[in-house]
């Protein structure tokens, strides 16, 4: 594979680059845009809610300098960041390890939108970004969020301020939704496109074929579980695994082994093989786990394996 076409096939999640469960110094997080980067890494994801703001200013950062037209950029809109004080030095809740000098505000209104975007331009040191995507809107009210803010970020894109728009979440029916109620040039697809969890191809996929709606793939891992040989230690969606689910990842894993292919592998592929899905956006907390998910995407999977692991998980 050349590293024109790894641009888009591959993207780096910024969740971690926020500090989401481990914290990364600025040092840190530089050495894994920079390997990124140097292994043709040209697509990148972030968010407000990622570090209250934190991975937007180490991408930003990056970035400054660097030949615009070498790069894709995304970020999210829907939760509003609002300075608060924090005299006694709390850290944020929601799993990020940082100062918890501002809350999030669930905002999809036009207004909301548009100064959250701004907010983003300013960290991102940019005039606009590639995509924006409603984050999680079922978590606040999916039809009013989508009868708003698709609407506001069409406007968005009117004035150049960004190219595609469109939807990231976990949640099926949101995605749906978002796809009949749009229009939505692309989805982020997280965690239901998987080597274990393919619940997406029963409607959603299908639905974005037939509309011409990309697909990027995040959660490729499932927050753990196919990031490495599971066990009763392993987690999914970044929770306890079930055992069910546990048996059917140490299957997956087995029949990789006989073949000689990492699971890692077989799992980062998996879902670029629908037509729908443009890229995977992979999480890494160091260097050296961007070389590997790059090694990853280049190994050859036999057509035998692929249906093998087809026939392990029920569709």
């Amino acid at each position: 594979m050349s590293s024109a076409e790894r641009d888009l096939r591959l993207g780096l999640g910024g969740a971690r680059l926020g500090n989401h469960l481990v914290a990364l110094d600025d040092a840190g997080a530089r050495a894994v845009l920079d390997e990124a980067w140097e292994r043709g890494v040209r697509l990148f994801d972030t968010a407000p809610h990622y570090g209250l703001g934190l991975s937007e200013r180490r991408l930003g950062d990056f970035l400054a300098g660097r030949d615009r037209q070498q790069f894709r950029i995304s970020t999210k809109v829907g939760r509003r960041l609002v300075e608060q004080p924090n005299p006694e030095g709390a850290v944020d809740d929601e799993d990020f390890l940082v100062p918890a000098d501002r809350r999030r505000v669930w905002d999809f209104s036009e207004a909301g939108i548009r100064a959250t975007l701004e907010q983003s331009l300013e960290r991102l040191g940019l005039d606009h970004v590639d995509a924006v995507y409603l984050h999680d809107p079922e978590r606040f009210d999916l039809g009013r969020a989508l009868a708003e803010g698709l609407p506001a970020l069409q406007r968005l894109k009117d004035e150049g301020l960004v190219g595609a728009v469109g939807v990231a979440s976990m949640r099926l029916d949101a995605l749906v939704a978002a796809v009949r109620e749009g229009p939505v040039d692309e989805l982020m697809v997280a965690g239901r496109y998987t080597l274990i969890d393919q619940q997406a191809v029963e409607e959603l996929l299908p639905l974005c074929e037939a509309r011409g709606v990309d697909v990027v793939a995040a959660a490729v891992f499932n927050g753990g579980l196919l990031a490495g040989p599971p066990d009763a230690g392993s987690t999914y969606d970044y929770a306890a695994v079930p055992e069910v689910v546990l048996d059917r990842a140490r299957a997956l894993d087995r029949a990789c082994r006989e073949a000689g292919v990492p699971v890692q592998a077989a799992a980062l592929q998996f879902p670029l093989r629908h037509p729908a899905v443009r890229s995977v956006v992979v999480g890494v907390g160091g260097p050296a786990e961007i070389a590997d998910d790059v090694r990853l995407l280049e190994i050859e999977v036999p057509a035998a394996l692929w249906s093998q692991l087809e026939r392990t998980v029920p569709s």
